[in-house]
C-alpha cells in the first residue's frame, strides 16, 4: 500500500498507575500524565504506517507539538486517533487527537521519519565506536 494522506491507526489503553504524573515525575497528581499521553500519540502513529514500509523500514518520531486539555483519572479509558495528513519525502505528518471517556484531552502534530532500519544501524554503531560504547563522549 502507498503512504498517502487518510491512512488512520488508533491505540485505546486504560490508565494505569504506571501511566501517571506522579509516577512518572512530572507532576505531582495522579491522573494521565503528558509524557504517557505523548506516548502514546507516537506509538498511534507508528502503527499506522510502520507496516507498510517493507520489513527493512521503519519509522522514527522527528516533531511533536501536542497540547495536553484535560486531566484523566486513573481507571479511565483513552482512545487516541492518529491520521497521516502529509507525505513529504521520508517525512510523514500526522494529526493526532485523544479523547477520554468523557471529553477531548490532548492534540498534537507530528512529524516521523522513514528509516532504512540497516543504514540507522550503522549509524548507531558508527556513534558507539566514537566513545567506545561507554557513553562518556567528550560532549557529555
Amino acid at each position: 500500500m502507498e503512504l498517502k494522506p487518510g491512512i488512520v491507526a488508533e491505540k485505546t489503553i486504560i490508565v494505569e498507575e504506571r501511566h501517571v504524573a506522579a509516577h512518572l515525575g512530572s507532576g505531582g497528581v495522579p491522573v494521565y500524565a503528558t509524557p504517557s499521553m505523548i506516548l502514546h500519540m507516537e506509538e498511534a502513529s507508528r502503527e499506522a504506517v510502520d507496516h507498510l514500509l517493507g520489513p527493512r523500514g521503519a519509522t522514527v518520531g522527528a516533531s511533536i507539538s501536542a497540547r495536553h486539555l484535560a486531566p484523566t483519572p486513573v481507571g479511565m479509558k483513552v482512545r487516541v486517533r492518529s491520521e497521516l495528513v502529509k507525505v513529504d519525502g521520508r517525512l510523514l505528518t500526522f494529526k493526532v487527537e485523544a479523547w477520554d471517556e468523557v471529553e477531548k484531552i490532548g492534540e498534537a502534530d507530528h512529524v516521523r521519519a522513514i528509516i532504512d532500519l540497516d543504514r540507522f544501524g550503522v549509524k548507531i554503531a558508527q556513534k558507539e565506536a566514537l566513545v567506545g560504547k561507554t557513553g562518556k563522549g567528550s560532549g557529555v
